[in-house]
């Protein structure tokens, strides 16, 4: 039995029309190709909500992040603080308020070596921790 390219020698499209024959023309292309006309019944059977949006995207403008600060910096940035007001040395200890600054959160990567008394609205347990070891406390 001859072979079907032999068969179809001399013929410009074998049999196949003119389209079907170039690259993914007869199954409607390639990969989700057609996935809303001749793959509808695959695309309901397997992902129903193939198309249209899905979920919800907060507004950027209501969304705002935390401001924070670590303990380290805050080590190396205390005669700032002092200078712009937010900051006052009494005695041998610093007393900070950094909401006043406008930072929400302290966190306790780094190392301090003197005594802060820090007011802020929250604060991590091991920033806590080092800042209570080095003789401050912390307000919330």
């Amino acid at each position: 039995m001859p072979s079907r390219t032999k068969k179809f020698r001399g013929y410009r499209t074998h049999g196949r029309g003119k389209k079907s024959g170039r690259g993914a023309g007869i199954i409607g292309g390639h990969g989700m190709a057609g996935y809303g006309k001749t793959g509808k019944i695959g695309m309901l059977k397997e992902d129903r909500n193939y198309f249209g949006r899905h979920g919800f995207k907060r507004p950027q403008c209501t969304v705002e992040a935390n401001r924070t600060i670590n303990v380290g910096e805050l080590s190396e940035k205390i005669e700032t603080f002092v200078n712009m007001g937010f900051a006052s040395k009494e005695g041998d200890a610093y007393k900070l308020d950094l909401t006043e600054a406008g930072i929400d959160k302290l966190l306790g990567n780094g190392n301090i070596d003197f005594a802060v008394n820090v007011t802020v609205e929250s604060v991590s347990e091991k920033a806590r921790d080092k800042i209570v070891a080095a003789g401050g406390s912390i307000a919330e």
